[in-house]
Formats: structure tokens, sequence, C-alpha cells
């Protein structure tokens, strides 16, 4: 039985999608923060487990990776769902919002990559409102032309200096922070697969669309099985790696 490791995963599109990825005979491994949210979102899903983790902070992941190498449990998927959006635009925000979305996430890679199984998939759930077109010359340029993760973490701190000097829109930077992490995010996914590919390890990004959740509030035109569609169809996704997905089929960065 493949198991499969979400984030953010007690409500929403991380637990609509570990509900879809069960109903298709996998174990699925609930990652939130709250504890007992977490179990109480797992006992909704058959032979689901909830587990602790803390996007935001590095060393919950550390903790998460130890606890289930003592377990001794291997995944054959990494979804990374959880997420933010924080209201209003400034060096706080845009700091805040990358270190969830951007550092946190690569954190959590970073810490249960080594346990994966090869020939696994790990995705991350993006948006379209990190499309390269939301950039502007020349940091549009510079996200575009990233190969490592270490150069889209040094982006991501760039662009919040930007924002606390003011020099964001001059660079390229638009006033979302939201689109920013996003951006980055795809610009790394496109690093890991080519770091991981020595592995077949196949990495992903998916837009799940503007979804009825919490995050997406409830005039969104998607509902959650819809969205939560999408993030299993790139889990399942045989062959390809570093694209961009929404609904099963590559769609441009």
């Amino acid at each position: 039985m493949p198991t499969a490791l979400i984030t953010g995963a007690n409500r929403g599109l991380g637990l609509e999608t570990a509900r879809q990825l069960a109903a298709r005979g996998w174990k699925v491994v609930l990652a939130c923060r709250d504890a007992a949210r977490g179990a109480d979102a797992a006992r909704e899903i058959s032979g689901a487990e909830a587990r602790v983790l803390d996007v935001g902070k590095p060393a919950s992941a550390v903790a998460l990776a130890a606890a289930l190498e003592a377990d001794d449990v291997f995944l054959d998927a990494l979804v990374n769902n959880a997420a933010i959006s924080v209201r209003g635009f400034d060096a706080r925000v845009a700091e805040k919002t990358v270190a969830v979305n951007l550092l946190g996430t690569l954190a959590v890679t970073g810490a249960l990559a080594p346990r994966l199984v090869d020939g696994g998939a790990i995705v991350m759930v993006s948006s379209a409102m990190g499309e390269l077109s939301v950039l502007r010359d020349p940091a549009r340029g510079h996200v575009a032309r990233a190969t490592t993760v270490r150069e889209v973490e040094q982006l991501a701190v760039a662009f919040v200096a930007a924002v606390s000097g003011g020099r964001h829109r001059p660079e390229g930077w638009p006033d979302n922070a939201y689109s920013v992490s996003k951006a980055l995010l795809n610009a790394a996914t496109r690093a890991l697969a080519t770091e991981l590919a020595p592995r077949r390890i196949r990495v992903n990004a998916v837009c799940p669309g503007w979804v009825r959740t919490d995050l997406g509030g409830a005039h969104a035109p998607r509902d959650v099985q819809t969205g939560g569609a999408s993030i299993v169809a790139a889990v399942l996704e045989p062959r390809a790696t570093g694209g961009f997905f929404r609904d099963g089929k590559a769609i441009e960065f």
C-alpha cells in the first residue's frame, strides 16, 4: 500500500486530497500544526494517521522526519499543501508569507526527502497567481533563470529586502507576497526536479484552481472535490517532472 504525507491536511484541500488518495487505496499521513485537529481529521478516513508539523518552523520538519524514521515509515508521495495568505502588504507580510509558503515548504521537503522511496513523487500545491507573468523584469528574469534551490532562496531574501527598502516595484516584484511566494515555489520545483532526478523522484507543481476553502473564500468558482482531484492527478502523474499542472494537464509556468 503506497503512503502519502500531506501537509496542512486537517481541512480544505489537504483533507480532500487525503480522502481521495485513501479511496484509491493509499495510506495517508495528515501533517497538521494542531495535534487534536489532526487526530479528528484522521478519524474521518479509514487507516489514516495524524502527525504534528508546523511548516513555519524548520525544527518541526526535522522532528517529523526523525519520528517517521523511528517508526520506519517511508513515503511514496509528499504533498506540500500547507500555505498562508496574509492580508495587506509590507515587509512583515512579505517575510511571513515567504517563510511559510516557500522556505518552510523547502525545509519540509529537505527533511522528508530521505524518507521518500526512489521513484516517488513530490507535489507542490501552487497557484496561477504564481505564474511568471505576475513578475516584471529584472525579477522575472532572475526567477526564470534560477536553477538551484539556493538561488531561489536568495531571491526570496532579495524580495523581502526590496519590500523593506521600498524598491520592489522598480525591481519587478508585485505588491502581492502570496503571488511571489508561489512564483518562487514554482522555480524551486524545477530546481528540485533536477536535483532529485538521480533518485527518479518526480517533482511537480499543481494549480488546483480557485477553490471554496477557508483560504479561497466562499465565492471561489471551484469546489474542493475538483481542486483535490487536480492535486491527486499530480501525485499520480507517472512520467513528468519539473512541470506545472492543472486538472492533469500541463500548463505554462
